[in-house]
């Protein structure tokens, strides 16, 4: 498995999830160049999988889709889901970053540095 999605962040998904209103609706996590660090996560839902680009998956019962591309960079990641005072949102664990920006929505991993951008 190359993403594993905490149940706190499992009942977000599914909760999102009944807003697309369609059952072939899956959670596309992959990475994308930019961010302070070089990497940053890209996480949305996609309707569509490329046998030949995209790596399917199940975690936690969330559909999931991977650019195959992407696995080297994301493998062993833990998606959660925290609540606070200031509201709640998602966050990343990545073992292969090597470095991650304060906000944590952007890393330098040691296989891809990215290109840094804005954060």
């Amino acid at each position: 498995m190359v993403i594993n999605i905490t149940e706190n962040a499992k009942h977000q998904i599914e909760e999102m999830m009944k807003e697309e209103d369609a059952e072939s609706v899956r959670l596309r996590f992959g990475v994308k160049g930019g961010g302070c660090s070089g990497l940053s996560y890209s996480l949305g839902f996609d309707y569509d999988v490329n046998d030949e680009l995209d790596h399917i998956e199940e975690s936690n019962g969330i559909p999931l889709t991977i650019k195959k591309f992407d696995i080297d960079v994301i493998e062993g990641t833990t998606v959660d889901f925290k609540q606070n005072m200031m509201g709640g949102g998602f966050t990343i664990d990545n073992p292969n970053a090597v470095v991650s920006c304060g906000c944590g929505s952007s890393f330098k991993a040691k296989e891809r540095e990215g290109t840094p951008g804005n954060c």
